[in-house]
């Protein structure tokens, strides 16, 4: 395919991946780098796009991994490869989309960071609640932890959605599903101080709905939230992101014996499998205390 047919082929792939497909831009940007480096393989290999079948696009992966490229790349490259396919059967290039065949490659799956309860602990007291704005902050993080909040959840929350008496907040999730969390003393202290006394004073005459404001009295953004837990991290030195906050609320919920079901319906993960990622961090815990503390692995000059 010579080079101006080529680009304008990519950028009608691009154009339909935003209209017709609905893609983030840059998902559509990523698809479109990828397809890009499937037309070169296909040019150096002398291959005619339209006579393409699931033959050559599974060489084009085994190409692909001689490369050195990760699972995670090759995973990317055949959703790109997905997305050209349905593509090239709307422009009735090809017969049918030859890439669902091919199997997605399996990338490992990283244990979450997570902290101990010590290092929450510090965290949390680190927080000067001396001025509103630092009050707010400490109910923010205490609440993210202690409820295993996502930050956009605990961005959108409404102050309809807290019961102060039940000690409970109505959390939405991804795909507006609905959970219920309960939540603690501290965190009833800290929510009662503020939505008495902190809120009123930033919102003012305003009618805001969530629970969180900015200094201005309107909704704070993840954005917002994301600079305060930096600003945090700097201060006592501990380099984590927000996120794990919630994966440490799932992994000590875990160790203090609540049972996966449970930690999956606070969490509000639809699958299963999701949560079970967390019996694999109190497990690599159990290995590092066994190591450490079973005579049988000690050497003996250590006895």
């Amino acid at each position: 395919m010579p080079e101006d047919k080529k680009e304008v082929f990519l950028n009608q792939f691009y154009t339909d991946l935003l209209m017709a497909e609905r893609d983030r831009l840059l998902t559509a940007e990523t698809y479109k780098l990828s397809a890009g480096e499937f037309l070169l393989w296909l040019e150096n290999q002398k291959i005619k796009l339209a006579s393409v079948t699931t033959k050559e696009l599974f060489y084009y992966s085994v190409y692909r991994k001689t490369l050195g490229i990760s699972e995670i790349t090759l995973a990317k490259d055949l959703s790109a490869l997905r997305a050209l396919g349905e593509f090239l059967v709307r422009e009735n290039i090809w017969t049918e989309n030859f890439a669902l065949i091919l199997d997605r490659p399996k990338s490992p799956r990283s244990l979450p960071a997570v902290l101990s309860v010590e290092e929450i602990e510090t965290i949390l007291s680190s927080i000067d609640t001396s001025t509103p704005l630092g009050l707010r902050d400490k109910v923010i993080f205490e609440l993210i932890y202690s409820c295993g909040l996502r930050i956009s959840e605990c961005c959108s929350l409404k102050v309809i959605d807290v019961h102060l008496d039940e000690k409970f907040i109505l959390v939405k999730g991804k795909g507006g599903k609905e959970r219920i969390i309960p939540f603690g003393d501290r965190a009833y202290d800290l929510l009662v101080e503020y939505l008495n006394i902190v809120r009123p004073f930033l919102v003012k005459e305003k009618i805001v709905q969530e629970v969180f404001v900015n200094y201005r009295g309107e909704p704070i953004s993840r954005k917002g939230v994301w600079k305060k837990f930096k600003e945090i991290q700097k201060l006592i030195g501990i380099d984590v992101k927000v996120h794990t906050l919630r994966h440490s609320f799932a992994t000590h919920l875990l160790q203090g014996g609540a049972d996966l079901r449970s930690v999956q319906e606070l969490l509000g993960h639809s699958s299963l499998s999701t949560t079970q990622i967390y019996t694999h961090v109190t497990d690599r815990d159990l290995e590092d205390s066994h190591k450490n503390f079973f005579p049988g692995h000690k050497n003996v000059t250590d006895r």
